[in-house]
C-alpha cells in the first residue's frame, strides 16, 4: 500500500510538470525581437521608445552585472485564433526554484503605458489585439545579479557595479505568443490543491486516500495526447473531492496579498524603484480579474516613487486604494529597522508616513506592519497607539534560534503599559504561496487554538518576485471551504484584525522587547552608517530647536520644506536593511553619502538660525541642544561662553605607567595602556574589578554560522585575544595616548579626564584603521559591581535585561542592542557607558577573587563582515564613548545626550533664552518643532526619562495662549499627561516612560522675518 501511495504522487508530479502544464499555452507562434542595451543607468520609457533596437534571438546572452536591456517583441495574432485568449510568454533566463533575486522585467505597451512585471513565476504577458492583428509591446529587464549566489553568501563582487565582472549574465529562454488555455490551467489549480493537501495530510487518514485515489481517476481520463480535449473531464474526476466542505471547527485564514520589498538590501535604491513598480503593476492586473482580491502595501516610499516615476500606475493604484483592494498598512515611511533608530525617528517615521497616506488617498492605517525587522523595541506599543494604530503584525521572530513564541495572537505591552494588539502569523513566512504545506503548517502550529480559531497568511512572491499570482488566487478559491484544509478567506488585514479581537480579547499579555535571536551583529555592522545616521537624527532635533527659536522670534521663516526633505532622506537609511548593515557596498555607499550631505546641510540651517538669533558681534556664544544644563550653559539655549571650568585636569607619568586625577576621580593607567583602576574620590570606591582591566581592547574570531553581516553567532566568545602590545604611549594635551598595531589595523587612543558637571567620567576617543576580516573589535570593562541586571536605552526610555542566563531566554540575549548608554549598578552605587554611535553590547557577571561577584561590559565597537560586502568597514573609524562613576539612571540620560549634543561656540553677542524649560530631573524635552500643519504653533514632544512619576513644569518662554495634548500627528487628543495651563506654560505628571505631545499657541506667533 505504502509503495501505491508513493509511484502514485510521482506519477502525479510527472503529469503535471510533462503534459499539464505544457499544455496551459498552447499553440504558440515565436515572437519578433529587437534589443538595446542602455549604456548605463536606467532611463525612461520615452528614451526606449526612440531608441535604435537590433535584431536579437533566442540563445542570445544579455546583461551586464545592474545593467538594463530593452527589449521589444512583435508578432501578428494567427487568424485561426478566434474567440481564444491570447497572452505573450517571456523567459528572461530565470531560475524557477526562486521567485527573485535575479532578472526582472517590466512590460509596457508600443505606446509607453505599463503592463505589468515579467518575473520568474509570472512570465505572461496580456495581448490586446484581434485575429491577424499586429502585437508590440516592450519589456525594460534589469541584469540584477544573484548576489547571494544561490543562496551560498560567499564574498562576491557583485555588489557594485565597478568590481562586478563585465560579461553579460542572462540567457534569452523564451519569447512566444501562445493561446492561453483556461480549462486546462483550471485542471492544474485543481490537482496543486488536491495533491498539496493530500501530502500534508496523515497516511492513516481517509481523507487522503480520497483525494489520492481521485486523483488518479483524473490521471486515467486525461488523455497525454489531447490534454486541451480531456481536461474537463478530468477536472469532473476531481470535482466531489475538492467539493466536500471543511470541518466546522477547522482553522480560518484570512489571506491577505502582499509583496515584501526591501527599500534597499542585494540591490540600491533605485532598483527597489522598479521592483515597486512591476509589484504593483501585476497585484493592479489581477484585480481586473479578482474582485475580492485585497494587496495590502506598506511603505509610503514605495507610493511616493509610483507617484514620482510611475505616474500611470499611481493613478490606477488611488482607484484601487479608493474601492479598498489596495490597503496602505503600517503607516510609516518605510519598514524601518525597530532597534536602532532613535526615539524621535520612530515617531517620525509614522509622523510622515501617516501624513502621506492621509494627504494621497485619505487613509489612516490602523495596523502597524514591520514583518521583516529584527526584532521590536518595548518602546513600540506606545508609539504605535500614538500614533493611532490599533494592531500590529510581524513574522520575524519565527526565525528565533533558540526560544519560540509561546502566542501568536496576544496583547504586547510596551514600557510605559500601552498595549497593542498583536498578531504574529503561525505560517511563519511573510511571502506565502497559499501551498497545501503552508495552509497545513499554519493550522499546525498556530498556538491559541482552543481560544482563538483564525490566523493571517500575507501570500506573494516578494523582493521583486512579482507578488501575487493567479495561481494563488485559485488556491485561495478553492480552500475557502475544503474538507481537510483550513478555511481560507480573502480580506484586509483590519477584517482579519477586527474579527480576532473580538473573537479573543482576553489574549495573553507579552510584556516588553521582543528580542530577535538572530541576527545580533546587525548591532554593529557597517558602523559608517550607523554612526552617520546617529549624527544626523541629533543634528536634525538641533535644526528643529534653533528654528523655531528663531521663527518666533520673528528672524527667519521656519524651512519646513527643508527639514522634511532631510527627515525623509533619514528615514529612508533606517530601512532595516540599510541602518541594520546587512545590504550591498552600493547601499552602504550611498547612505554615507547621504547623510553626509544631510549633516551639511542641517550645520548650515542651525548656523543660519543661530545667526539670526545673535547677531554679529565680537563675542564668543556657546550653545546647547541637550534637554539638561551643561557646564554652566542653560539647555535649549544659548549663553555667553564661561570661563574654565572647575576640577582641572592633571595627567602625567607615575611609575610605570600613568596617572590621570581631576580631584573627582584618580585614574590609572599601566605601560600596556590599560586602564587599571579608576578611583571615585568622593566616596573611596574603586570602579576597575580587582585583576581586571576598563577600556581593554579584545579581538574576536567572529565566523557566523550563516548569515554574515546580520549575525554574531555565541561561539565568537571562545576565541579572543586581547589588545596588549602597544607602538607608544604619551601625555598629550591633558590626556593619555595610546598607538596600537593588530593584524593590518592601527589604532590610537586617547584617555581624558571631564570637568564642571563631567568631572566623574572618563572620556575615551579610538581612531582605527580598520582592515582586519572576519573579527570582531570590542572594547571591555571589568566593572566591580554586583550587578543581577543591567539598564539598556532605547527609544523613549530604557529596558532591563539580566546578567545572569538562569533561562534560554536569558541565555539568547548574549549581544543586545543599546542607544546611548547603558547602566550597571548595585543599591547605593552604579556606572553607565555613554556612547556617541555604538548600538552593539554584551553584559556578564564575572567572578572575581573569594567570593566577589562583578560585572563585565563590552561594547562591540567593529566587524568585518564578508558578506553581502566583502569590504565591509574597512577604513577610518572614530569612537567615543565615557564611563560615568557613581552614576543612577538619570545621569546616564544626562550623560547619554551630553555624548551626542556636544556644545558649540558661534561668534556673536547676546544671549538666548530657551524657548521652553522643564524643571524636573526626569522629565525630558526630546523634540521642539512647529507645526506640521504650518499654523505657527509649537509642538514641545518630552517623555519621563528614569522609570517613575514625574510631575513637573514645562515653561515657555514667550506668553502662552493655549496649550492641547495632542497624538504624535499632532491631532487633539484628551489629556492623559496635561494638568493644567497658564500664560507662563503648562503643568505636566506623567507616567514611567510616558510620551507627551503638547501643542503651544503663543501669544506672539512667526513674524516678518527682519
Amino acid at each position: 500500500m505504502h509503495d501505491d501511495r508513493v509511484l502514485t504522487e510521482d506519477r502525479i508530479a510527472r503529469a503535471v510538470r510533462d503534459r499539464i502544464e505544457p499544455a496551459i499555452h498552447w499553440p504558440t507562434r515565436p515572437l519578433r525581437v529587437g534589443a538595446w542595451e542602455v549604456p548605463d543607468e536606467p532611463v525612461g520609457v520615452a528614451a526606449a521608445l526612440g531608441a535604435d533596437f537590433h535584431p536579437a534571438r533566442l540563445g542570445d546572452r544579455w546583461g551586464r552585472p545592474w545593467g538594463t536591456t530593452w527589449f521589444r517583441f512583435d508578432a501578428t495574432v494567427p487568424p485561426d485564433w478566434v474567440g481564444r485568449r491570447v497572452e505573450a510568454l517571456v523567459d528572461l533566463g530565470f531560475d524557477l526554484p526562486i521567485p527573485g533575486f535575479q532578472a526582472e522585467g517590466l512590460a509596457f505597451t508600443a505606446a509607453g503605458v505599463p503592463l505589468k512585471g515579467v518575473q520568474p513565476r509570472s512570465i505572461h504577458v496580456p495581448v490586446d489585439a484581434p485575429p491577424g492583428g499586429p502585437v508590440r509591446f516592450l519589456v525594460e529587464a534589469a541584469a540584477n545579479p544573484d548576489v547571494a549566489g544561490d543562496w551560498s553568501f560567499r564574498p562576491t563582487g557583485m555588489g557594485e557595479k565597478a568590481t562586478a565582472p563585465p560579461g553579460p549574465l542572462y540567457l534569452l529562454r523564451r519569447a512566444e505568443l501562445a493561446v492561453w488555455n483556461e480549462t486546462v490551467w483550471e485542471l492544474a489549480q485543481d490537482v496543486a490543491v488536491a495533491d498539496g493537501l493530500m501530502r500534508q495530510l496523515d497516511v492513516r487518514d481517509p481523507r487522503r486516500h480520497d483525494l489520492l485515489r481521485a486523483l488518479e481517476r483524473m490521471l486515467d481520463r486525461l488523455d497525454p495526447d489531447d490534454v486541451a480535449g480531456t481536461a474537463p473531464d478530468a477536472r469532473a474526476q476531481l470535482a466531489a473531492a475538492l467539493g466536500r466542505p471543511a470541518h466546522r471547527s477547522a482553522h480560518r485564514i484570512v489571506a491577505v496579498g502582499h509583496a515584501h520589498i526591501d527599500s534597499a538590501w542585494l540591490w540600491p535604491v533605485r532598483e527597489t524603484i522598479r521592483k515597486v513598480a512591476r509589484t504593483v503593476s501585476n497585484a493592479l492586473r489581477l484585480m481586473e480579474h479578482d474582485p475580492r482580491f485585497v494587496f495590502a502595501c506598506s511603505q509610503a516610499q514605495h507610493y511616493q516613487w509610483l507617484k514620482d516615476h510611475y505616474p500611470g500606475i499611481d493613478a490606477e493604484l488611488r482607484k484601487r486604494v479608493a474601492a479598498g483592494q489596495v490597503v496602505p498598512v503600517g503607516g510609516m515611511w518605510v519598514e524601518p529597522d525597530a532597534n536602532l533608530p532613535g526615539g524621535e525617528s520612530m515617531v517620525r517615521q509614522l509622523v510622515t508616513g501617516k501624513r502621506f497616506f492621509l494627504a494621497e488617498f485619505g487613509v489612516d492605517p490602523a495596523v502597524g506592519w514591520l514583518p521583516d525587522s529584527f526584532g521590536y523595541s518595548a518602546a513600540l506599543p506606545q508609539l504605535l497607539r500614538l500614533a493611532g494604530a490599533r494592531w500590529f503584525v510581524t513574522q520575524k521572530l519565527s526565525w528565533n534560534q533558540r526560544n519560540r513564541m509561546p502566542h501568536h495572537t496576544f496583547w504586547w505591552e510596551g514600557l510605559d503599559g500601552s498595549r497593542i494588539f498583536t498578531h504574529f502569523p503561525p505560517v511563519d513566512t511573510y511571502n506565502a504561496e497559499l501551498s497545501g504545506a503552508e495552509l497545513a503548517h499554519a493550522a499546525r502550529t498556530y498556538a491559541e487554538h482552543g481560544r482563538g480559531s483564525m490566523s493571517l497568511v500575507p501570500f506573494g512572491h516578494g523582493d521583486g518576485g512579482g507578488g501575487p499570482t493567479r495561481e494563488m488566487l485559485a488556491a485561495a478559491a478553492r480552500t475557502a471551504d475544503l474538507e481537510g484544509s483550513p478555511r481560507v478567506t480573502l480580506a484586509s488585514p483590519e477584517e482579519f484584525f477586527a474579527a480576532a479581537q473580538a473573537e479573543y480579547p482576553d489574549a495573553p499579555v507579552w510584556r516588553g522587547e521582543m528580542y530577535l535571536e538572530l541576527h545580533r551583529g546587525s548591532y554593529t555592522s557597517q558602523a559608517r552608517t550607523k554612526q552617520g545616521n546617529r549624527r544626523c537624527e541629533h543634528l536634525l532635533r538641533e535644526a528643529e530647536l534653533w528654528c523655531t527659536t528663531a521663527a518666533v522670534a520673528g528672524r527667519i521663516d521656519y524651512p519646513y520644506d527643508d527639514l522634511d526633505r532631510i527627515w525623509k532622506v533619514v528615514l529612508l537609511n533606517q530601512f532595516h536593511d540599510i541602518l541594520a548593515g546587512s545590504s550591498i557596498a552600493w547601499v552602504h555607499r550611498e547612505a554615507e553619502q547621504a547623510h553626509e550631505r544631510c549633516a551639511a546641510e542641517l550645520e548650515e540651517i542651525i548656523a543660519g538660525a543661530q545667526s539670526a538669533l545673535l547677531g554679529p558681534g565680537d563675542g564668543e556664544v556657546a550653545f546647547n541642544a541637550a534637554p539638561y544644563p551643561r557646564d554652566g550653559i542653560s539647555a535649549l539655549g544659548a549663553r555667553p561662553r564661561p570661563r574654565a571650568g572647575q576640577n582641572p585636569v592633571v595627567a602625567r607619568r607615575d611609575g610605570d605607567g600613568y596617572l590621570l586625577d581631576n580631584g573627582a576621580l584618580r585614574v590609572r593607567v599601566d605601560a600596556r595602556g590599560l586602564v587599571t583602576s579608576i578611583l571615585d574620590v568622593g566616596c573611596g570606591r574603586e570602579v576597575v574589578a580587582r585583576g581586571g582591566a576598563a577600556n581593554r581592547l579584545r579581538l574576536h574570531r567572529d565566523l557566523p554560522n550563516r548569515w554574515d553581516a546580520w549575525d554574531v553567532d555565541e561561539h565568537y566568545r571562545r576565541t579572543a585575544v586581547d589588545l596588549m602590545d602597544t607602538e607608544g604611549i604619551a601625555v598629550v594635551g591633558g590626556g593619555v595616548s595610546v598607538s596600537r598595531s593588530f593584524g593590518d589595523s592601527i589604532l590610537t587612543q586617547r584617555l581624558a579626564l571631564g570637568t564642571g558637571e563631567s568631572a566623574r567620567t572618563v572620556e575615551f576617543e579610538t581612531v582605527v584603521d580598520w582592515h582586519e576580516s572576519e573579527k570582531l573589535l570590542k572594547a571591555c570593562f571589568d566593572l566591580d559591581v554586583h550587578a543581577e541586571r543591567y539598564a539598556a536605552e532605547t527609544q523613549f526610555g530604557h529596558v532591563f535585561r539580566p546578567t545572569h542566563r538562569n533561562t534560554s531566554w536569558d541565555a539568547a540575549r548574549f549581544e543586545t542592542c543599546g542607544h546611548r548608554w547603558v547602566h550597571v549598578g548595585e543599591t547605593g552605587y552604579g556606572i553607565a557607558l555613554v556612547n556617541d554611535s555604538t548600538y552593539g553590547h554584551d553584559v556578564s557577571r564575572t567572578s572575581g577573587p573569594g567570593p566577589a561577584t562583578t560585572t563585565q561590559v563590552g561594547l562591540s565597537l567593529l566587524r568585518a563582515p564578508l558578506f553581502p560586502d566583502p569590504r565591509a568597514d574597512h577604513g577610518r573609524h572614530t569612537f567615543r564613548y565615557a564611563l560615568v562613576a557613581g552614576a543612577d539612571i538619570a545621569d546616564a540620560v544626562r550623560a547619554g545626550y551630553a555624548a551626542n549634543l556636544a556644545l558649540r561656540t558661534v561668534a556673536g553677542r547676546g544671549a538666548v533664552e530657551p524657548i521652553v524649560r522643564v524643571d524636573h530631573p526626569a522629565l525630558v524635552v526630546e523634540s521642539v518643532k512647529l507645526a506640521e500643519d504650518r499654523s505657527g504653533d509649537v509642538v514641545v514632544r518630552l517623555y519621563e526619562a528614569v522609570g517613575g512619576r514625574a510631575a513637573g513644569r514645562l515653561a515657555v518662554g514667550t506668553p502662552l495662549a493655549a496649550a492641547t495634548q495632542t497624538d504624535l500627528l499632532e491631532r487633539e487628543v484628551s489629556p492623559t499627561g496635561l494638568v493644567a495651563a497658564d500664560r507662563g506654560g503648562v503643568a505636566v505628571a506623567l507616567r514611567p516612560f510616558q510620551i507627551l505631545t503638547v501643542r503651544l499657541r503663543l501669544d506672539q506667533g512667526p513674524a516678518v522675518p527682519r
